[in-house]
């Protein structure tokens, strides 16, 4: 049976399982679960995924959820994945899962609450809360501080010191390019100062094209629809359509 990939594009990490499927020629049915519509809440995905997340992977008859696991068991699991992505060298993987463990609790928490606290707030019918975004902010520059200075590695492309990208390089760059939704000037105050970091998501951008550029496509669909909205000062969740 094929692979089946339930999963939303404006959510980073279903991006990342998507690319990494399209790069590794698996073949599976991407099948949208809206999140915007509260599809995700319905009792039939429900017992698809009771965490009610995406993305979920169905594989016959075994169901997983968590991006991370999702990536790991990927590339374990379909013949033809290149070893440079969750390498077969148990000290190469140990490493590869520490940053992914390091990435839900630092850069992946202050991205997302940063990003719900501002310009999704609306969208979510959330009440936007100053004091948290500004916490957030912080612990989303740290993370990127911390990226720049000890998980990329002088005079090496991707992270640990590698010379081709793993699945820590796609999932982190890829909850990275939320930030593209941000205005220009936010945008540029928390990327900016990250020279390496920016470079970093180039050239990983560069190592998985066309599918990078395709999976992202609805997202920079979304950033143009949210610049017009703030220059014609149009209330996001009705103007939207979303």
């Amino acid at each position: 049976m094929k692979l089946k990939v339930y999963t939303y594009r404006l959510s980073q990490p279903s991006r990342a399982v998507l690319i990494f499927c399209k790069l590794n020629g698996i073949d599976f049915e991407e099948i949208t679960v809206d999140l915007i519509k509260r599809q995700h809440l319905s009792p039939e995905f429900k017992e698809i995924n009771p965490m009610r997340q995406v993305p979920t992977i169905v594989d016959g008859d075994f169901k997983l959820f968590e991006s991370h696991a999702i990536l790991r068991y990927l590339a374990c699991a379909f013949p033809g994945v290149a070893d440079h992505w969750y390498p077969t060298d148990h000290i190469k993987r140990a490493k590869i899962d520490s940053v992914l463990d390091w990435h839900h609790s630092n850069l992946r928490h202050g991205a997302v609450t940063f990003l719900q606290n501002t310009v999704f707030a609306p969208v979510l019918g959330i009440q936007p809360n100053p004091h948290v975004a500004a916490e957030a902010e912080k612990k989303l520059s740290a993370s990127l501080e911390k990226i720049e200075t000890f998980w990329l590695q002088e005079n090496e492309q991707f992270l640990l010191g590698n010379t081709q990208p793993s699945i820590a390089d796609l999932s982190l760059v890829c909850e990275i390019m939320q930030l593209e939704v941000l205005d220009e000037e936010d945008r540029n105050r928390i990327l900016g100062p990250h020279k390496k970091v920016q470079q970093w998501i180039e050239d990983t951008k560069l190592a998985t094209r066309p599918h990078f550029e395709e999976i992202h496509r609805l997202l920079f669909e979304v950033k143009a629809k949210l610049q017009e909205q703030r220059l014609l000062g149009a209330n996001t969740e009705t103007e939207f359509g979303l």
